[in-house]
């Protein structure tokens, strides 16, 4: 029995087929099983399968933490080992997956030399991406110097390829390119309208992967550059990422997940929902912050119809909240409801990250009986 359980454990650690999964990492999704010594030359990976589960192309490096390159000192934030996207760089690896089910993939990222780093992150059925998107990776939001990114899909087929691409190609230095580690799935369930909330998802509580041993949240990138929102009802709108938190981290208005606004203007998230013209709608909502350092006065701005109401939230740093409310007629018969930080803010533990409030329980509800004045 032995023997049939080590060969089982070596077959799943050498072989590339697809591997049904449940949440959580995707296998050797951490690279810790890395290449053998002649499979390597330096750091540099020259066999294409060399990491387990693993396929790849372009020039990789496989990083162990504590690394040097140059005088920065490469830190890896799971586990030891990492791999290093450098020019043309791509890593992939297929997966069996539900078809017609939402999907969110959550990897960890750190940019290591170029200014204008970017990821180009596709799911394919079979040859051809059907989904794709091209994820910026050259602002850093968190203090540790990596950032959780997520992205969310379809699946069109029951097996499919998951590829992380560095498309960029520097002349002076082929291995400039960003560190990659963790890289997990996550079923999405779609949320449904209720007699409570005509919002979908309003808890924020349908996500993408949260980590559980890292403490900076996952950054959900722009909608422009992701068809499907891995926080699904909801749409961000602009060209800067939102930052999806949880309560095992931070601090949370309620539940287990909330939303923290990171980039000022740049970065509202918005839903359109059925309303009927001339009704009544009272829309609520939880204001905080996330206990991360973030201090100061804030003020997030809420849209409804042609609504627009600005809630002010005064910041210590160390968690709380407060609930507000937007009362609106509605006008046609779909209403944007939007949300917004006015300010950019940054920690105050002088690391220079970006932060901002966190919102959180958002319900819109039909007045029956509204107030005349």
């Amino acid at each position: 029995m032995l023997r049939v359980t080590v060969l089982l454990l070596i077959l799943c650690a050498t072989s590339h087929v697809a591997i049904s999964f449940t949440d959580g990492l995707l296998p050797n999704g951490n690279f810790e099983l890395g290449p053998k010594p002649s499979q390597m030359k330096g750091t540099k990976v020259i066999d294409p399968k060399a990491i387990p589960n693993w396929e790849l192309s372009g020039f990789i490096e496989y990083i162990k933490s504590g690394q040097k390159q140059g005088d920065m000192l490469l830190i890896v934030p799971q586990g030891t080992f990492a791999v290093r996207l450098g020019n043309d760089a791509l890593i992939k690896q297929r997966a069996k997956v539900t078809k017609g089910t939402f999907y969110s993939l959550t990897f960890s990222a750190a940019r290591t030399c170029a200014q204008e780093e970017k990821l180009n992150v596709s799911v394919s059925p079979k040859l051809e991406p059907k989904d794709w998107g091209i994820l910026p990776i050259q602002t850093t939001y968190s203090s540790d110097g990596w950032d959780s990114y997520s992205w969310g899909f379809l699946a069109d087929s029951d097996e499919i390829e998951i590829s992380i691409h560095n498309p960029a190609v520097e002349k002076e230095d082929a291995a400039c390119g960003p560190l990659i580690d963790s890289v997990a799935l996550k079923v999405l369930n779609p949320p449904k309208r209720t007699r409570d909330n005509m919002l979908k998802n309003g808890d924020f509580e349908e996500g993408p992967y949260v980590f559980p041993n890292t403490s900076w949240g996952v950054l959900i990138p722009p909608n422009i550059e992701d068809d499907h929102s891995p926080l699904l009802g909801w749409i961000i709108e602009s060209l800067k990422a939102v930052k999806y938190i949880d309560s095992d981290h931070f601090a949370v208005p309620q539940g287990k997940r909330a939303v923290e606004l990171i980039a000022g203007k740049e970065s509202p998230i918005a839903q359109i929902v059925k309303t009927i013209p001339g009704k009544v709608y009272d829309l609520t909502f939880s204001v905080g912050d996330a206990s991360n350092s973030c201090e100061g006065s804030m003020v997030v701005e809420a849209f409804a119809g042609k609504v627009t109401v600005q809630v002010p939230y005064e910041s210590k740093g160390r968690g709380g909240f407060k609930r507000a409310r937007v009362r609106f007629t509605a006008v046609s018969n779909r209403t944007r409801v939007r949300f917004l930080s006015v300010f950019y803010s940054m920690k105050s533990d002088n690391s220079g990250s970006l932060c901002g409030p966190v919102i959180d329980d958002v319900k819109l509800l039909g007045v029956r009986y509204p107030l005349r004045v």
